[in-house]
């Protein structure tokens, strides 16, 4: 059964039909995955705002305020990362809710984010980080150990933030780390990146598609997955209906990125949860005989997980699934001879040591 905040979504005039007990439901649910703003967006949109009853519209409105204040700061901020990353001549690639929103995709009304993802190649992220610092942005203090983890493990180095502004900022090289599984060509992503803006640019749509799914169902955290989720279902919906052949490229170009499982998964969970029009010959296509196999088991896990952290929204097994999902995220993004001597430095640091700022968590990934 789906959450009457996914009802609320798919069918926003209905929420003024809503009862108070429910109504008591969505404002949680909204507020909890990120989605409050979206859906009070979509309720304006469809001039149905003002029919919610007062005590639950002041939520949606105050939603709506955030978003917009959100969006101004971003828009502010990037004006100061087009200078700064002026003197590399890197172009600057957003990804994930930054690039949605300066994209100006319609679906990406009422988004929010905390904090700002770039993409440079691997071979610029010196010169970039070094601009970056040389405008203000600093990363947190790490002991010797956590900043090796950054620069040899991760996709990323240390976030950053600007104390000035208080943003946050996090610089990419590629989209999984170097220890993953997949091992991403992160060349062919920044190959075909789209301009959106004079000097801004973002993925192509089909690889838009695939890294969110990629972010998502590499995740051990899932606070925010119904978000992410439907930032899939709307990215799919658009972006199919613009371009005719999106469906015949998107399985081909996940393979050629070594993705395919994040996509599966994601047109997958997409169609269960949303009902994203998503053709059954491009399942197939994106379908093994191992995820086949593997998909009694998916379910169990995602379908609980991919649910608003509310205690009406938690069926048998959704603490279970949260823990397997932890670890499966651990184990994606680490082979077990790194990863279980990394884990007991960090169990004895947590135990034994005061954690430095900005001390990262094995698997962490931030919220986008």
């Amino acid at each position: 059964m789906s959450s009457v905040l996914v009802r609320s979504l798919l069918d926003s005039a209905a929420v003024a039909s809503l009862g108070s007990a429910e109504l008591n439901q969505l404002i949680p649910q909204g507020r909890v995955t990120d989605l409050l703003a979206t859906l009070a967006l979509r309720l304006q949109q469809a001039d149905k705002l003002q029919q919610v009853p007062p005590h639950a519209r002041r939520h949606l409105e105050s939603a709506i305020v955030v978003h917009r204040k959100q969006r101004q700061d971003l828009a502010y901020e990037i004006k100061w990362l087009r200078r700064a990353l002026a003197p590399t001549g890197q172009p600057l690639v957003l990804l994930k809710g930054a690039a949605y929103l300066q994209a100006g995709l319609p679906w990406a009304q009422g988004r929010m984010l905390s904090d700002i993802d770039l993409l440079v190649p691997a071979h610029a992220i010196g010169a970039v980080e070094a601009a970056l610092n040389a405008s203000g942005w600093q990363s947190g203090t790490l002991d010797a150990y956590n900043e090796r983890y950054y620069r040899k493990w991760m996709h990323e180095i240390p976030p950053m933030a600007h104390p000035g502004r208080r943003s946050t900022l996090d610089l990419h090289h590629t989209i999984l780390p170097p220890t993953a599984a997949p091992r991403v060509d992160a060349s062919l992503l920044l190959r075909d990146i789209q301009p959106v803006q004079e000097g801004l640019f973002t993925l192509a749509p089909a690889d838009m598609v695939i890294h969110s799914a990629t972010h998502l169902f590499h995740e051990g955290e899932f606070r925010h997955g119904l978000r992410d989720l439907w930032d899939l279902d709307r990215m799919l919906r658009d972006f199919a209906g613009q371009d005719p052949d999106f469906w015949r490229h998107l399985v081909p170009r996940a393979e050629q990125l070594d993705l395919l499982d994040s996509l599966f998964h994601g047109l997958n969970y997409s169609r269960q949860v949303f009902g994203t029009p998503v053709p059954s010959s491009v399942v197939s296509q994106a379908e093994n005989w191992r995820r086949r196999l593997r998909k009694p088991l998916m379910d169990f896990l995602f379908t609980r997980a991919l649910q608003p952290d509310q205690p009406e929204c938690r069926r048998p097994g959704t603490a279970l699934a949260l823990n397997a999902l932890y670890v499966r995220s651990h184990y994606l993004r680490m082979p077990v001879h790194l990863l279980l001597p990394h884990l007991l430095r960090k169990g004895w640091m947590r135990h034994f040591t005061q954690p430095a700022d900005g001390e990262p968590v094995a698997g962490k990934q931030g919220d986008k």
